[in-house]
């Protein structure tokens, strides 16, 4: 397939191009440095575009199948976090000039305000109030896409994020804002980048989650 990335240089979008060439999709890396990307590749396009600017971007969507995002951004504790909302609202009017109708994107665990309050006590009292910015934040772009009726999207949301390769290990997965065991408590707590990049590329051929967010970990 014909792949635009964006957050092409972050951690895990360095796992999701690489792995995408790997599997022989054609793949445009949209970046803001593009010294940053140090991959090379005869099926790797790298362009520097304005991540906030449909006009930027619509012309690097046009002839591709799929738009994935790995965006990312930083909590503040003084102004709220705006660059999920921001760079999704002009990515779909990109897409929508360019004719492209779908978008993987990931977000995390615990973006809905209330639903941590299963989770551990260092993680509802110490961790989701550090992040809380930028939770808020993506769960303001994760209702944005649903109310979205012409283009397919998928949310992927995993766990706390480890610098590991993709494994083998299978995916436990469930549409909500984490993923529960039998008695409803989160189960595990954190996820190799390489297991979300294997993940949100699994979606290219199949529509498990067209229109939905998926919490997922491994097994």
């Amino acid at each position: 397939m014909k792949i635009a990335v964006l957050g092409a240089t972050g951690q895990t979008g360095q796992y999701l191009v690489n792995q995408a060439l790997q599997q022989g999709h054609t793949v445009t890396a949209i970046v803001r440095n593009p010294a940053k990307l140090t991959v090379h590749h005869d099926n790797l396009k790298v362009v520097e575009a304005d991540i906030f600017s449909a006009d930027s971007l619509k012309t690097h969507f046009k002839g591709q199948d799929v738009v994935m995002s790995c965006l990312g951004f930083p909590a503040s504790f003084f102004s709220g976090v705006s660059g999920y909302t921001l760079s999704m609202t002009s990515m779909i009017s990109a897409m929508r000039e360019a004719r492209v109708n779908k978008i993987i994107t990931m977000t995390s665990w615990y973006t809905e305000p209330n639903s941590g309050a299963q989770s551990s006590f260092l993680i509802r009292f110490l961790l989701l109030p550090m992040i809380r910015s930028v939770l808020t934040n993506m769960h303001e772009m994760e209702k944005l896409l649903h109310n979205t009726e012409d283009i397919s999207w998928t949310v992927v949301r995993p766990p706390g994020l480890k610098n590991l390769q993709a494994s083998a290990q299978e995916f436990l997965t469930h549409e909500g804002y984490f993923v529960p065991d039998g008695s409803g408590l989160p189960v595990g707590s954190a996820v190799g980048r390489g297991d979300v990049a294997r993940f949100m590329l699994s979606l290219l051929n199949s529509n498990a989650w067209v229109n939905k967010g998926v919490a997922i970990t491994t097994k």
